[in-house]
């Protein structure tokens, strides 16, 4: 989709892009001047009760001066490198204010010269003085100023929790372009999916022995270029802007009220029951009976064995154990506010198939809101082993490559550097996802919308 090369891959969480067409974000909500508490959820949390309020922060006019009153209020922590990044996105934020992405999206129309009618098509900027046009009298036609480069955007890492996501939110609300769209990677790449099905469905059918070739990439990301001017990224990389998050906190693991007990284990006595127990009570609340629901997604059944109305009570076995992905797991997140996950084993690195199933379908409940009841084999500090890593299919994969273990020990597809950093973010988005302001924001049973 993009007209720039993809650089080497860099360990993050969030990411801004910003070319010739796009940044992005959610409905920011906002942020009453009286709330309390500390960190990236209080901030979030608050924001989300008090559309209603007087919101003095959100009503500044940069996302430094909105930084400065959450500080201020007590909302957030004085953090110096979050200070930076604020004052880079403000002057971005700046930039955008009368942006558009139009003049790179269409070609130039073709000169007329007034002497003799005829069209000039604009001219390499490069080219010889010989091959320019030239007027009547003798002198060359001035060309065309080219249009200035688009703003370049941020990419934005760190290690977990440090408030990279908060910080889009927060500069995503400010900017006042209109054409801006906020996304998640997995849900950009299954828009993506979607637009390029449906081209291909329009294309007349192929006669027998009429073979054609059709690229519906380019026309996809024209599409989305037209749309949006600004697309701000979470998990995504793209030809930015580099800026480090590390102040060393993790905001997430910051003493919260916990929304009691939401995280057992297996080897405590009656925990099954007690997660049997919390079902029923919060079933009673649904309209509805408990049973097997079928979502349909892309065109395929997702059967899960145990619902209940906007709540889905699941096994790990069910959720990852079997070939899902994303578009799954957002589906899922579309229909159900709370979602019990049972039997979670130890994932070691043996298990890296069903381990990075369980960070994405976390990353996309974290994401929605959706509220987890975990059932694990061990605490959540503790769920992710990093050993194990080294299987038939690992030994296979270096025998096919003809790499040796010493080659092999710089290579992140071995040394599994990626899904530990994964495993990082999903400890800490697990550790949030237990607190009192989490399990509130992800209440809809006062949505109208049905789920």
């Amino acid at each position: 989709m993009a007209a720039y090369t993809v650089p080497a891959a860099v360990r993050c969480s969030v990411k801004f892009l910003l070319k010739d067409t796009v940044l992005t974000s959610r409905n920011i909500c906002r942020l009453s001047a009286t709330c309390t508490g500390r960190g990236y959820t209080s901030w979030r949390t608050c924001a989300s009760f008090s559309s209603s309020a007087a919101d003095v922060c959100a009503l500044s006019h940069s996302a430094t001066g909105h930084y400065d009153c959450l500080v201020q209020c007590g909302s957030l922590r004085e953090d110096a490198q979050q200070r930076d990044v604020v004052q880079q996105l403000a002057q971005l934020q700046h930039s955008l204010k009368n942006y558009n992405n139009s003049i790179y999206l269409n070609p130039p129309p073709p000169r007329v010269n007034p002497k003799d009618g005829r069209c000039r098509l604009p001219k390499d900027k490069h080219a010889n003085m010989a091959s320019a046009d030239i007027r009547g009298d003798g002198s060359p036609v001035e060309e065309e100023p080219s249009p200035p480069p688009p703003p370049k955007g941020f990419y934005i890492y760190g290690d977990v929790g440090t408030g990279k996501t908060m910080l889009m939110d927060l500069f995503y609300s400010h900017v006042e372009n209109t054409r801006k769209k906020r996304v998640h990677f997995n849900g950009f790449m299954l828009d993506i999916h979607q637009r390029i099905h449906r081209r291909k469905q329009s294309l007349p059918k192929r006669r027998l022995g009429k073979m054609f070739t059709y690229d519906p990439i380019s026309p996809v990301a024209m599409e989305i270029s037209n749309e949006t001017c600004l697309l701000c990224f979470d998990e995504f990389q793209e030809y930015c802007h580099t800026i480090c998050l590390n102040s060393g906190i993790d905001y997430r693991r910051l003493d919260k009220a916990a929304a009691g007990k939401l995280y057992y284990l297996t080897g405590e006595p009656a925990a099954g029951a007690f997660l049997d127990a919390l079902f029923e009570e919060l079933a009673l609340r649904q309209k509805s009976v408990t049973g097997p629901r079928v979502l349909t997604v892309l065109g395929r059944d997702l059967t899960l064995e145990k619902t209940c109305g906007s709540i889905a009570d699941c096994t790990f076995d069910e959720l990852c154990g079997r070939p899902l992905g994303a578009s799954d797991y957002l589906e899922m997140a579309r229909h159900f506010d709370t979602v019990f996950i049972r039997d979670v084993p130890m994932l070691t690195l043996t298990l890296k198939d069903q381990a990075r199933r369980f960070t994405t379908l976390i990353d996309n409940f974290y994401d929605s809101k959706v509220r987890v009841v975990l059932l694990a084999a061990a605490p959540v500090d503790r769920l992710f082993v990093h050993t194990g890593g080294e299987d038939e299919r690992d030994r296979q994969l270096l025998d096919d490559l003809g790499l040796s273990g010493d080659a092999a020990e710089h290579l992140t597809l071995f040394t599994a550097e990626e899904e530990i950093f994964a495993f990082q973010r999903t400890v800490s988005r697990l550790m949030e996802m237990q607190t009192e302001l989490y399990w509130m924001e992800g209440d809809r049973s006062h949505s109208k919308k049905e789920p």
